[in-house]
């Protein structure tokens, strides 16, 4: 019985200091070696700081930028701490009631387009914090951000579609737009009045 407690005690001590301390830091090793940047966070900097990271969606009211997925992710949305979607489904209510709601606001950036619109404006993602949109979706904007900034909205088409991203090594995942870079880029290119 003592010599079984021995070997208990010993597989998961052993066990506790390759999966606990020995891989992870391989796997942390390996990450800052070759893929430092992305490792810690992808952040971007604009003007000497921090304004967010690529890889996590944020929040954008203001009508010269583009807007983000809606976030079911914290209190206020776009909490990467509190990620998660809605856990809604279709035969929800309250649902039904927010995606009605999205649908009138996202038409108020193009009155009297039949045209459907797009699903990630009107829907949140997953995780809550994405940060991508699809090109429709980016597109979709361009007319609310060229009036606020005083342009075409050809320029700002411009803009999103040298943004957009091309699927993952050609197969994976769809074409997407970054919506923290794209910002930055509109602000690059077509700044204020």
């Amino acid at each position: 019985m003592g010599k079984l407690i021995l070997r208990s005690t010993l597989y998961v001590l052993v066990l506790t200091v390759l999966t606990g301390g020995i891989y992870p830091a391989i796997v942390y090793g390996i990450g800052q070696l070759f893929w430092r940047e992305k490792a810690n966070g992808s952040f971007i900097a604009s003007g000497g700081r921090v304004v967010g990271s690529e890889l996590i969606g944020q929040g954008f009211q203001k009508p010269e930028y583009l807007h983000s997925r809606p976030s079911a992710a914290g209190k206020n949305g776009y909490d990467a701490t509190a990620s998660g979607g809605t856990n809604k489904g279709p035969t929800d209510a309250d649902l039904a009631k927010s995606i009605a709601a999205a649908v009138a606001e996202a038409r108020k950036d193009r009155p009297g387009d039949p045209r459907p619109v797009p699903a990630d404006l009107v829907t949140s993602s997953i995780s809550g914090v994405d940060p991508h949109l699809s090109p429709d979706a980016a597109e979709w904007q361009a007319a609310r951000i060229a009036k606020s900034r005083g342009t075409t909205e050809g320029r700002v088409l411009e803009v999103i579609r040298r943004n957009v991203e091309p699927r993952t090594l050609g197969l994976f995942g769809e074409p997407r737009v970054n919506v923290l870079l794209t910002n930055l880029d509109l602000d690059r290119s077509l700044p204020r009045p």
